[in-house]
């Protein structure tokens, strides 16, 4: 008979790190704390609303629309509910955790392309930021339709949807000239490609880092694209107002220290004066 999709272990993949070696009720015990604790405080700290400091939140809230300031503010929540299906995933490797955890980062990603994606690279044939998002929303329907079907397939097509912001950033950068914006997408990728090259190390060496008794990568890559998330958000905050708001022109800045080495960036507005 087929097994329960609620079940343990019934999902289509499985990590690298062994299963229930450390507790009796916890599947991947390393992934599990990882997911938790990296991911939903990503989600917690980092949404786009927290990516301003809070003088400039506030600002926010009475600039923007009411529909994208409530979708600035869930789209971290959003993350913060990943994390948990994430955790509930390594934890019962569940056919129900997997579609859950997957679908969770699409549906986020798909708000957030529908909200902040800049109208200057709006397909032709797309004409407001309304038609885009029902072009946002078919596409995601579809996607989690076809998600059904091969879900072992899914990860690695969530990971594929990077190099399409990581070329949205390239083309914004080239046409800014601060430092900070740019150190600040440096960082970012730094933390993506060590992100990615853990996942892919899992995925695809297992039988190395098993046979050295180190099959924890996985677990790596949640703490690693938590922290590329944290230049990722503030990133996309700065491009967004220069397009939606051009009266007032952003700064990012690091706590609590530029002088620290891993710091969390913000979004500051500054006015600029009108001269007569």
């Amino acid at each position: 008979t087929m097994p329960s999709i609620f079940s343990y272990q019934s999902a289509e993949i499985d990590w690298c790190e062994g299963n229930f070696e450390r507790s009796a009720i916890i599947a991947e015990y390393y992934n599990t704390v990882s997911a938790g604790t990296s991911e939903g405080q990503a989600g917690a700290q980092r949404h786009p609303g927290a990516a301003f400091g809070r003088r400039d939140t506030t600002t926010l809230s009475s600039l923007l629309t009411p529909l994208k300031f409530l979708v600035s503010e869930g789209a971290g929540r959003s993350l913060f509910l990943a994390g948990i299906f994430s955790t509930y995933f390594h934890m019962t490797l569940s056919y129900v955790g997997q579609l859950l955890d997957e679908l969770s980062i699409l549906w986020t990603l798909a708000a957030a392309y529908s909200f902040w994606y800049p109208k200057v690279y709006f397909p032709r044939f797309i004409k407001t930021r309304k038609h885009f998002y029902w072009l946002s929303g078919v596409t995601t329907l579809i996607t989690t339709l076809m998600s059904f079907i091969k879900p072992a397939l899914n990860a690695y097509v969530l990971n594929c949807i990077a190099f399409h912001l990581l070329y949205l950033t390239w083309r914004e950068l080239k046409k800014c000239n601060d430092k900070r914006v740019h150190q600040t997408a440096a960082a970012m990728v730094v933390w993506w490609v060590l992100a990615i090259s853990s996942w892919i190390s899992d995925r695809w060496l297992c039988w190395f880092w098993q046979a050295i008794n180190f099959p924890y990568f996985h677990s790596f890559w949640h703490v690693l694209i938590a922290m590329s998330l944290l230049y990722c958000c503030p990133l996309v905050i700065y491009f967004d107002v220069n397009y939606e708001l051009p009266s007032f022109k952003p700064k990012i800045r690091y706590w609590p220290s530029d002088s620290w080495l891993v710091v969390v960036p913000y979004v500051a507005l500054e006015k600029p004066y009108k001269q007569c």
